[in-house]
């Protein structure tokens, strides 16, 4: 859906009045589109798509998934925290899910970024290296 510059303008703006302390305040963002539907400004479909996007957008930086072969214990969790705190920031969702496929190590995924420590990957790339 093609949208106006002047509706992706009010859709950012919007967006950034949302933000508490940099981090998405969901209480505004239901306000806001909530309130929007009620008035219908003129271009409301295209700030809401734009706003939809963003909002998205930033959920999933907002995210860490985190693999590893078999159950980390708590001082590994609160390391691996630690460690993507010290780099995103505080505010990160991280989710911890077990994946056999990976034979050893940590599959860090955090928005478009990926760190892959695991044993199934460095397998693969020495295979490719033959």
């Amino acid at each position: 859906m093609k949208i106006s510059k002047q509706s992706q303008r009010e859709a950012r703006q919007l967006f950034r009045n949302c933000q508490v302390n940099g981090l998405l305040d969901e209480n505004r963002v239901r306000q806001t589109i909530s309130l929007l539907v009620e008035k219908k400004p003129r271009g409301y479909v295209g700030i809401l798509s734009r706003m939809h996007r963003l909002v998205k957008l930033d959920l999933e930086q907002h995210a860490a998934h985190v693999e590893s072969a078999t159950p980390l214990t708590d001082d590994v969790r609160a390391g691996v925290k630690n460690q993507l705190d010290g780099i995103y920031g505080t505010g990160l969702s991280i989710t911890f899910l077990e994946n056999p496929a990976l034979l050893g190590g940590l599959r860090i995924r955090v928005g478009s970024d990926l760190y892959d420590g695991s044993v199934k990957t460095r397998l693969e790339k020495l295979e490719q290296s033959f």
